[in-house]
């Protein structure tokens, strides 16, 4: 397969978010999102066997909390699948970050699926695969990226429609962060406002978890590799 980085970190996102954590940031994403910050693993990397990609999460923890992400690993489902279950069966805690656009049945169920809906300002909406709620577990999560106001109805109202709540363990709302976004490590950079974010949340009594970009607020949010 082909791998862009492994790296060792704190977990930035999610419910995890804060747990020390190994990354495998596969390359190649099929999907532009307006705000995406890992562009960087479009092209390029190196090719790596799954045992290669093993040795390596070994020699960065001995146990614990790994993350496979991108890019869109499920374009590689072909190596990334059996990847998955021989980090499982070596005892590891196992996260996908996935946009939901390619069908996610061959994951294995140990896995849990922190799965990123794209919204109208990304670009990239109506992408996710709807039979993909079918494969969703209790443990898993769903993810929005917000930008602005039509995004958060957006996240609401599909959150509301499709009762995820019942489905996973977490919805999560994330403001995006702009592109450029470097130096300053506070909220100046994201694209709404948290606590703009955090009123319309309350007002409208959603069922869903405000999650900021940790990484982004302990280290310069250019910085890859964290």
């Amino acid at each position: 397969m082909q791998i862009t980085e492994i790296y060792k970190s704190l977990q930035g996102e999610s419910t995890y978010a804060g747990l020390p954590c190994i990354f495998v940031r596969l390359t190649g994403c099929n999907l532009r999102c307006s705000w995406c910050d890992s562009e960087y693993t479009f092209h390029g990397g190196q090719k790596m066997t799954v045992e290669e990609v093993g040795s390596e999460v070994r020699r960065l923890s001995p146990g614990g909390l790994v993350e496979i992400t991108g890019g869109e690993p499920m374009l590689q489902e072909r190596e990334v699948v059996p990847l998955m279950q021989r980090l499982l069966e070596d005892g590891y805690r196992i996260l996908l970050e996935t946009s939901g656009e390619r069908p996610l049945e061959r994951v294995p169920a140990g896995v849990i699926k922190i799965v990123d809906v794209k919204c109208p300002n990304s670009g990239e909406p109506d992408t996710f695969r709807l039979e993909n709620l079918g494969t969703l577990h209790r443990h898993d999560e769903v993810k929005f990226v917000l930008s602005g106001r039509t995004d958060y109805e957006f996240a609401r109202d599909f959150t509301r429609r499709h009762g995820l709540p019942e489905r996973v363990n977490a919805v999560l709302f994330s403001p995006a962060f702009r592109k450029d976004a470097t130096g300053a490590r506070d909220s100046s950079h994201c694209l709404i406002d948290p606590q703009e974010l955090a009123e319309w949340m309350i007002a409208d009594s959603v069922p869903a978890r405000l999650g900021l970009q940790l990484h982004k607020f302990i280290w310069d949010p250019a910085l890859k590799g964290v």
